[in-house]
C-alpha cells in the first residue's frame, strides 16, 4: 500500500480550509495531518507534525503567509503551496512567498458556490501530490511516471549544437508549468546584460500574475524584462513574459521579430508552451533555441517535436532540480531534448551559446 502525502492545510476562513480537505481527500492519496488558522498556528504544527506539504493562506491574521514561510523555511524546510487572491495586490505577495521558499502556488478566487480552486488546468489534488511525490522517485506522480530515461536523450556535449547555433541563434524560447516562477527567475537572473538574443516565456500563470512577475523579474535581472502586448519586437538582452489567458505567437513577417497575441477558447493552457514553440518553429526554423523547465503534464512535447522537425534546438531541466518532473521528462522521454541540465546550469549554458 502506497503511503498517503500528509498534508498541513492553514486559511484563516474555515469554509475554505473545509474545501481544501473535501478536495484533497477525495484522492484516497492525501491524509490531512492538520490545520491552522494563522501564520504562527502553522509554524507550530509544521514543527509538530512534520506534514510532506503545507498549503498557505497569504492574508491571515497573527502572521502573514509571507512571514510564516520564512519562519518555517528557516526551522523545518517543507514543500509549500500558496494560495492567492487574483489581484495585483495578491501577486505581489505571493511571489514574495515563492522567493521565501515556496514552491508553487494556485489562485483563489470567487465561484458559483463562494470559492473556486483553479490553477494551469490542473486540480489542486494533482499538483499537490506530485510536488509531494517528487521526493519519492520509487512513487511515481499522479500524471507523469518517472522511469529512468533512456540513454538516447542523455546530455549531449554542448560544443557542437553551440558552435551551429551561434551563428544562426534568433531566438531563445522557454516553457514551464508547476514551479515556474522560481525556475524561470534563477535562469533569466544569471543571463548577462548584453545577453546577444531575444528571450521568450510562456509559463502557465493567471492573467492577473504575469504583469507582476514581469516586473518584480524586471527589478532582478540583467536583462530587460517586460509583460509582453501584442506587436511587442523581440529584441536582443530583454525576455518577454507571455500574458496569462492569451496565446502568444512568434511573428517574422514585415522584416522584423515580434509577438502577436490570440485567443484560443479551446486550449486547456493559457499561454501553451506548446502553441508558442510551434509558432516559433514555424516563423523561424532552425534558429530557434528552446528550454523546457519544470512543470505537470505534457505541454511543450508538441511544440518541441516541431522544433526539431525544423533543426532547432531544446534542452530540458533535469530530474533532481524539477519540482514536477512532468513537460521535461515528457519532452525528453519523446526523444526531443539534445541536453537534460539541471536548473542552476541553464543560465551559463544558455550564455554559452554567444
Amino acid at each position: 500500500m502506497v503511503e498517503k502525502v500528509r498534508v498541513l492545510i492553514v486559511d484563516d476562513s474555515s469554509f475554505f480550509r473545509n474545501r481544501i480537505r473535501q478536495e484533497l481527500e477525495r484522492t484516497g492519496e492525501v491524509q490531512v495531518a492538520g490545520e491552522a488558522a494563522n501564520g504562527a498556528e502553522a509554524v507550530r504544527l509544521a514543527a509538530s507534525l512534520r506534514p510532506d506539504l503545507i498549503t498557505m493562506d497569504v492574508a491571515m491574521p497573527v502572521m502573514d503567509g509571507i512571514s510564516a514561510v520564512r519562519e518555517i523555511m528557516r526551522e523545518h524546510p517543507t514543500d509549500i503551496v500558496m494560495f492567492s487572491a487574483l489581484t495585483r495586490e495578491g501577486a505581489k505577495a505571493t511571489l514574495e512567498a515563492l522567493e521565501a521558499g515556496a514552491v508553487d502556488f494556485l489562485a483563489k478566487q470567487d465561484g458559483i458556490d463562494g470559492h473556486a480552486i483553479k490553477g494551469g488546468g490542473e486540480s489542486l489534488s494533482q499538483r499537490v501530490i506530485n510536488i509531494a511525490r517528487r521526493k519519492r522517485p520509487h512513487r511515481p506522480p499522479v500524471s507523469t511516471p518517472a522511469p529512468p530515461l533512456p540513454p538516447r536523450v542523455a546530455p549531449l556535449p554542448a560544443a557542437r549544437r553551440s558552435e551551429r547555433r551561434s551563428s544562426a541563434l534568433r531566438l531563445v524560447v522557454i516553457g514551464a508549468s508547476t514551479g515556474g516562477p522560481v525556475a524561470i527567475q534563477r535562469v533569466l537572473s544569471s543571463l548577462p546584460t548584453n545577453f546577444p538574443y531575444p528571450v521568450l516565456v510562456a509559463v502557465h500563470m493567471p492573467a492577473e500574475f504575469t504583469a507582476t512577475f514581469a516586473e518584480r523579474l524586471d527589478t532582478i535581472c540583467s536583462i530587460k524584462v517586460k509583460h509582453a502586448a501584442d506587436g511587442d519586437e523581440l529584441l536582443p538582452g530583454c525576455a518577454l513574459i507571455a500574458p496569462g489567458g492569451l496565446q502568444t505567437l512568434v511573428d517574422a513577417g514585415r522584416g522584423r521579430l515580434s509577438v502577436k497575441m490570440t485567443s484560443d477558447p479551446a486550449q486547456l493552457y493559457k499561454p501553451s508552451v506548446d502553441i508558442t514553440f510551434g509558432s516559433a518553429a514555424r516563423a523561424l526554423r532552425d534558429a530557434v533555441h528552446a528550454v523546457v523547465l519544470t512543470g505537470m503534464g505534457s505541454d511543450g512535447t508538441e511544440g518541441a517535436r516541431l522544433l526539431k522537425e525544423y533543426g532547432s534546438t531544446v534542452w530540458s531541466q533535469d530530474q533532481a532540480s524539477s519540482v514536477v518532473f512532468g513537460m521535461p521528462y515528457s519532452v525528453a522521454r519523446a526523444g526531443h531534448s539534445d541536453r537534460v541540465l539541471p536548473l542552476d546550469e541553464i543560465g551559463a549554458a544558455l550564455s554559452g551559446l554567444a
